[in-house]
């Protein structure tokens, strides 16, 4: 195939628009933060559930301790109402049966505050799991709206690059003589379309090209398509591939 070497230099232009667009489409589609993000989705289920259960195990422990303060609630009642019920009565045995109720009682109060004190303790403990447990939870929290945010903003910023990139691509291949942009578009499709020929190294799948194969190569006039006899890609040959024009018409290194 014929084409000036002005027309195959735009190629490397191409190439290089169609390597960032593939960058750009990866970024709106994938942004690096998404990873991220969905661990600390999974990380804030987990720890959504551990808040849970110790929001139950806290309401637990208050709820026992509201039960047992009721309980010292009820016997203090009754004991001072038999306090006073023994301050009134003049009936020996019934004095004896209070003042034994008032002890009982006495008793079951002291037994009720140790208790009530030991709940207190375990309420705190309860209470600072939890807070511990929230500290955690608003702490990833945060970390996954900021990222998903700038997710966000990394999505919009590639899907402009997107736009801008395809413009310049439409604009490109429309200076490329048809033949040539097919041959472009038929390679690229599969991989890289077009890359740069440096000494005897192909840019594209970066293999270095048999003594025959840059003999092929050198043979190639100037103003015909070269490929790469390992991946197919264009070759294309500026004066960093280390070539100059031959007499015949063809290429040769330096």
């Amino acid at each position: 195939m014929k084409a000036s070497p002005a027309d195959q230099l735009l190629l490397l232009d191409l190439a290089d628009i169609d390597r960032r667009m593939k960058a750009a489409e990866t970024a709106r589609t994938n942004p690096p933060q998404a990873a991220r993000v969905k661990e600390l989705i999974e990380h804030r289920n987990a720890l959504g559930r551990e808040l849970v259960s110790r929001t139950n195990a806290r309401d637990d422990v208050v709820s026992e301790l509201r039960r047992i303060e009721g309980d010292i609630d009820v016997a203090r009642k009754r004991r001072e109402r038999d306090e006073q019920r023994l301050g009134q009565t003049a009936i020996a045995r019934d004095a004896l049966a209070m003042q034994e109720e008032i002890a009982a009682l006495g008793n079951r109060i002291d037994q009720l505050e140790t208790l009530e004190l030991e709940l207190m303790e375990r309420r705190d403990e309860a209470e600072a799991a939890l807070a511990e447990q929230q500290a955690l939870l608003d702490e990833t929290t945060g970390e996954g709206r900021r990222l998903s945010e700038e997710a966000k903003q990394a999505v919009a910023s590639a899907a402009r690059e997107l736009a801008e990139l395809e413009r310049d691509r439409e604009a490109l291949t429309g200076r490329l003589p048809a033949d040539l942009r097919s041959e472009y578009e038929r390679l690229a499709a599969r991989g890289i379309g077009a890359a740069l020929f440096t000494r005897t190294t192909c840019g594209a799948c970066r293999m270095t090209l048999s003594p025959s194969d840059i003999s092929a190569v050198r043979a190639t006039p100037l103003d015909e398509v070269a490929h790469c006899p390992e991946c197919g890609t264009i070759l294309v040959r500026t004066n960093e591939s280390g070539l100059n024009a031959s007499a015949e018409g063809g290429v040769r290194f330096e």
